[in-house]
């Protein structure tokens, strides 16, 4: 029960910013005309690096908390905050293309395809930063943060409910990017958009959670009078 109670709090947190149908379009963009076979080719490498890349920051995200002296429960507070505001721009945004805009100019810098193979940018900027993006790393923290516990069983179970989370987005990156141009065709932007309404509202309400379950560790460590 541990495992699919965080797999649904990650699944549910982590898609809307790694919003595989929204990269998808940038993705296309970016490669522009190109055979079916290479669109597949680069999909695969990006979805494994993807894996690998969130699979690192969810086994080093306590190390690093602990590097710098920050404690769960303020991690807690500033991530569920830091969620919050992501769910809260997310479910004001004006249009449907909105939320894959801001992954265009994060890659717009390194979109130089006339001097650049596409082989050589399955990592960056395709896995980083127009997959998982640093909102989508900042999650990661969080939930690798709040995945602790002081039980063994507990951690590896949520640990391991969290890394299932980004291994099935993997997947659906790799779907959303293989069939990147049937896709764009196929799915009109308004029903992309009503989509990540709810799922933005979904962020909101994890954010707030989270927030609060580390105001209430912060609350009961304050002595009682």
């Amino acid at each position: 029960m541990q495992l699919w109670t965080f797999f649904l709090l990650s699944f549910s947190a982590l898609l809307p910013l790694v919003n595989p149908l929204g990269s998808a379009l940038i993705f296309l963009g970016l490669v522009g005309p190109a055979p079916v076979g290479l669109y597949r080719s680069l999909a695969r490498k990006i979805a494994i690096n993807n894996i690998i890349f969130l699979g690192v920051i969810e086994i080093l995200g306590s190390a690093i908390l602990n590097f710098f002296g920050i404690s769960l429960p303020i991690v807690q507070v500033s991530g569920g905050l830091v969620i919050t505001a992501i769910g809260w721009s997310l479910l004001n945004e004006k249009d449907a293309q909105a939320s894959a805009q801001t992954k265009q100019d994060e890659a717009e810098a390194c979109n130089d395809a006339t001097t650049l193979d596409l082989q050589q940018k399955t990592f960056y900027p395709f896995t980083f930063p127009v997959t998982s993006g640093p909102g989508t790393l900042v999650v990661m923290l969080t939930l690798s943060a709040h995945a602790s516990n002081p039980s063994l069983a507990a951690n590896i179970l949520s640990h391991a409910g969290l890394f299932l989370s980004v291994v099935i987005i993997s997947v659906l990156v790799y779907l959303c990017y293989a069939y990147a141009p049937r896709i764009t065709r196929a799915i009109a932007p308004s029903t992309v958009h009503g989509i990540m309404r709810v799922m933005a509202f979904i962020v909101l309400s994890i954010g707030v959670q989270i927030a609060w379950n580390g105001f209430s560790s912060l609350l009961s460590e304050l002595p009682r009078r």
